[in-house]
């Protein structure tokens, strides 16, 4: 198997890591290697913030309830959604900037983001560190924003911690092909039989190493879609100028 791919599927997330700060070196190839992603009609919309500071870091660690990994890592780094640069174009050119505010636009920045994020995790682990996206900076997004002194047009995405692990659980059984991949047409019938996976998933659970629990993965997912989840974020991005029209 090819040395990268073997790589990409031992992914695990990490979230005990030795209290040893990256170099500025490593965090270099780091961001470099986030910059090199694909990006839509290279608007590369997107800013990436590191929080270095230990009071920041705590109050971000708080917030997203990831504490202990959170504050006991070799980096942690903010992924802003960011069309903040285009709208400044636009109207330094005396521009409208109704084609920045649109839902379209909102997702280009998001998926830039996002594969700039993905690059640096691979990249991370190429090097023999550990990654945790930390999703809960959207858990007082208002907050997070104001703390960052995120102007308009931005949107504080996930955080990433990034640094050598202590331990780490065992790779995660993803879902099989066959209930995630179709060929012409999507299989209503194909993507929602899940016993099979849903045995798997249980007995990983039942066997790890830390936090076992009796839950199979539509367990987990009917815990976690039952309740509407952060309401803040819709009318966060319409106050930060995105329309989502």
């Amino acid at each position: 198997m090819d040395p990268i791919i073997e790589q990409m599927r031992r992914h695990t997330s990490v979230r005990d890591f030795k209290d040893e700060p990256l170099n500025d070196e490593v965090k270099k190839e780091l961001l470099l290697a986030a910059q090199s992603g694909s990006s839509s009609n290279f608007v590369q919309a997107y800013s990436i913030i590191e929080i270095a500071d230990k009071k920041l870091r705590k109050t971000i660690a708080d917030i997203t309830n990831s504490a202990p990994y959170v504050k006991q890592t070799g980096v942690f780094y903010v992924f802003v959604a960011d069309l903040y640069r285009q709208a400044t174009m636009l109207e330094n050119k005396g521009l409208s900037i109704d084609g920045i505010k649109t839902m379209e636009q909102l997702l280009v920045a998001t998926v830039d983001t996002t594969i700039a994020a993905e690059n640096m995790a691979v990249a991370a682990e190429s090097l023999g560190l550990g990654i945790c996206y930390i999703g809960g900076i959207r858990n007082e997004i208002r907050q997070i924003a104001q703390l960052l002194q995120l102007p308009k047009y931005t949107f504080p995405l996930f955080g990433m911690t990034i640094g050598i692990p202590n331990s780490k659980n065992q790779v995660k059984p993803r879902m099989p092909l066959a209930n995630q991949v179709a060929v012409d047409r999507y299989d209503t019938k194909q993507m929602t039989d899940l016993n099979q996976y849903d045995q798997r998933v249980r007995d990983y659970y039942l066997s790890r190493n830390s936090n076992p629990q009796d839950n199979s993965w539509t367990d987990k997912n009917i815990d976690f879609f039952k309740e509407i989840r952060r309401p803040d974020v819709g009318p966060f991005l319409r106050d930060q100028g995105f329309s989502l029209s």
